[in-house]
């Protein structure tokens, strides 16, 4: 397997990557099937991140690769602007079918980064639409993620990913993060405490005046920063509270969307409807970029007034609804069907749940978080050098063939839909023994 590393692996800066850590040990998966990868050193990893977040229904599913190679070969690109192809419309469609009540309408992106700034010029543009342009004012929250994307950074409350980038967009406010270790550590699904964090939105409509604030954007489980589950009915007060003000409120459900939970999104776990969703991610399975926003029938048709013959929104990408990601997503979604893959978390939830409780009396752990599918385990870090432990902890787990993902000193795990209960087993036994014997 020598040859698969005799290319010279400088000239690719790589993202979210140590760099030089990366290259002088490098770890190259070159093949996957269904739960596992395979390395360039010809071992066996059990997938315990869905890749990022994305590939929910396994690795090389047939009915996806299929679906690309007929596409590829019929129709390669489209133009997007004034013209179309057939499966953007029918994707669309089934989209709508598995979105909450009253989201009727979809547009195409390429990335979760496209998406939430996609949704951020969507609620500025809606407001100007209806005449209340005053509202220019977006509100994310401390520890979101929402992307790389100017917009995104913006409205993301992740230090790291703002602080290089100078002034950012003007006019964002964040509400705090609901992360309360004090009094919700080792809770098992939605914590009982902080919902009352909420009405922070109301401390800065009244310093801003809700006639200048445009949207809230939040993801109702925030992924990135380390597995932050919303309180109980925090959600809600949010909800309403947006609604008494005439604001938007935009769900990220770029990880949280496409069965995570158990439910087709996040937005039906929390039984909170919000106005516009955010997705990508597990809409193709990971496997061709592209993403999606859903919007309200109310703010679709707030832009359809005028001459017909003029643009009413002047925003897209040269890919939007490209053919062969259409078709990618058009076979991700029936492999979801046939599989009930968008349901079948809520199956396993309570068993991932006692599994992932059970690192509890692990060394070094100092709290477990989970949900759905999703599970965090947060450790304490190693004085004077953060990060370090959790990113052995990655390093090791790679050695004894299982990926997890980190952030901080969390270690973060979302394993792909199709999971079964021996293989949640062999993720924890291995991870046990990393976190038993190697940090």
């Amino acid at each position: 397997m020598a040859n698969r590393l005799s290319n010279d692996l400088s000239a690719f800066w790589m993202p979210f990557t140590a760099n030089r850590q990366f290259k002088k040990e490098p770890r190259l998966f070159v093949g996957a099937k269904d739960m596992y990868y395979k390395t360039h050193d010809g071992r066996t990893v059990l997938d315990g991140t869905a890749g990022l977040w994305c590939v929910n229904a396994g690795h090389c599913r047939p009915k996806i690769t299929e679906a690309i190679r007929e596409q590829a070969g019929e129709l390669d690109y489209a133009p997007a602007f004034q013209l179309g192809h057939p499966k953007a419309f029918e994707l669309a469609n089934r989209l709508v079918d598995i979105a909450p009540e009253g989201m009727n309408h979809v547009l195409y992106t390429n990335s979760g980064s496209e998406s939430v700034d996609t949704a951020l010029k969507v609620a500025l543009a809606y407001h100007r639409a209806k005449g209340d342009g005053s509202r220019f004012r977006l509100i994310g929250r401390e520890r979101g993620y929402h992307g790389v994307n100017f917009g995104g950074i913006s409205v993301g409350g992740i230090v790291a990913n703002r602080k290089m980038f100078g002034t950012l967009l003007t006019g964002v406010d964040h509400l705090p993060h609901t992360h309360l270790p004090g009094k919700n550590a080792f809770t098992r699904g939605e914590p009982e405490h902080g919902a009352d964090l909420a009405s922070e939105l109301e401390r800065i409509v009244t310093l801003h005046d809700a006639s200048t604030i445009a949207a809230v954007i939040v993801e109702p489980v925030a992924g990135s920063t380390g597995v932050l589950i919303p309180p109980k009915g925090y959600l809600q007060q949010l909800r309403e509270i947006c609604t008494k003000h005439g604001i938007l409120l935009i769900f990220d459900e770029v990880i949280t969307g496409f069965g995570r939970l158990g439910t087709p999104f996040a937005a039906q776990y929390f039984d909170v409807k919000p106005d516009i969703i955010t997705t990508a991610k597990g809409l193709t399975n990971g496997v061709i970029p592209m993403g999606a926003v859903f919007v309200s029938s109310e703010i679709h048709d707030a832009f359809m007034t005028g001459p017909e013959h003029l643009i009413e929104f002047f925003h897209g990408y040269t890919y939007s609804g490209n053919p062969i990601a259409s078709a990618a997503a058009l076979g991700t979604l029936d492999t979801y069907r046939e599989e009930g893959l968008l349901t079948r978390a809520a199956e396993l939830a309570p068993y991932w749940e006692e599994a992932l409780h059970s690192m509890k009396d692990c060394p070094h752990v100092v709290d477990i978080r989970n949900i759905g599918l999703i599970g965090a385990i947060e450790l304490e870090p190693i004085a004077g050098e953060p990060t370090k432990r959790a990113f052995s902890a990655f390093l090791k787990a790679y050695e004894k063939g299982l990926l997890i993902r980190t952030t901080g000193d969390i270690i973060a795990l979302s394993p792909p839909l199709i999971i079964e209960r021996e293989q949640i087993d062999e993720l924890f036994d291995k991870l046990r023994d990393v976190l038993t014997n190697n940090i």
